[in-house]
């Protein structure tokens, strides 16, 4: 099926929809990896910037070195920086934490990044909590693409009718197993919001955009597409895409 986009990433490439993650049984190891002492949750932030053009150098700068600090500590599941291809001045923040405690704690000691946001931003800064449908481990969240590779971030926003929510989770539960066993997929995350349980977003990784182009040939992908085009309340649901450039990453392999 071919499908109109968005002038993201090129006309032809862009049918992406990325959703991912489904309700599903955990393993052992996902469990363990989900909970710390006392059975506090894992905590799932993302955090939308819309930064000042003169600001946006200094910005990344301090977002990068909040990333490097935070994948350092014990706590930190992932932590990762970006900025939206289509408009440099938006910068996402995204991170998982072992609890909220750790994450507060880690945030109120970035005393650089507090003072910067109080001069820096367009607007005040937009945080969504996630719930991550069968997580990944740790492990999982700090794979990278290799020495240059051109790596290709796409994020989806996801706004379901309300009833077809299990549905698209299903979907996604029989074929998240196979989309992450892609050769050329990085990272393949679907989460809910908290504030929301009709609203998801997903998170894709690919190695380079010919993997993107495989991803979206690839025949298990069809019952997303088709609940993609009848099932969320504003279309066209490409919309929703984003697609982002990491400026802090993680040292390649």
């Amino acid at each position: 099926m071919r499908m109109k986009t968005k002038n993201s990433i090129s006309k032809g490439m862009l049918g992406v929809f990325t959703v991912l993650f489904m309700n599903g049984s955990l393993t052992t190891a996902q469990t363990a990896d989900q909970t710390t002492a006392g059975n506090q949750e894992i905590v799932a932030k993302m955090t939308r910037y819309e930064v000042k053009k003169e600001s946006q150098e200094k910005f990344q700068k301090v977002i990068a070195d909040y990333v490097k600090q935070s994948i350092s500590n014990s706590n930190n599941i992932m932590s990762e920086a970006y900025f939206e291809q289509e408009d440099h001045t938006i910068i996402w923040l995204f991170e998982r934490w072992k609890n909220r405690n750790e994450l507060d704690k880690f945030r109120n000691n970035s005393k650089q990044l507090e003072v910067l946001l109080k001069t820096v931003l367009v607007k005040p800064q937009k945080m969504i909590y996630v719930k991550d449908l069968e997580p990944l481990t740790k492990k999982q969240w700090r794979k990278t693409s290799k020495k240059g590779e051109e790596q290709l971030t796409i994020m989806l926003f996801v706004d379901a009718k309300k009833g077809t929510e299990n549905n698209f989770m299903e979907v996604y539960h029989k074929a998240m197993p196979e989309f992450r066993s892609e050769p050329s997929v990085v990272t393949y995350q679907l989460s809910q919001l908290k504030e929301d349980n009709s609203q998801f977003v997903t998170f894709e990784k690919f190695r380079n955009k010919e993997a993107f182009q495989y991803h979206l040939n690839f025949p298990p992908i069809q019952p997303v597409i088709d609940y993609l085009n009848t099932s969320i309340k504003k279309q066209p649901f490409q919309d929703g895409i984003h697609n982002l450039i990491e400026f802090a990453p993680l040292i390649r392999e």
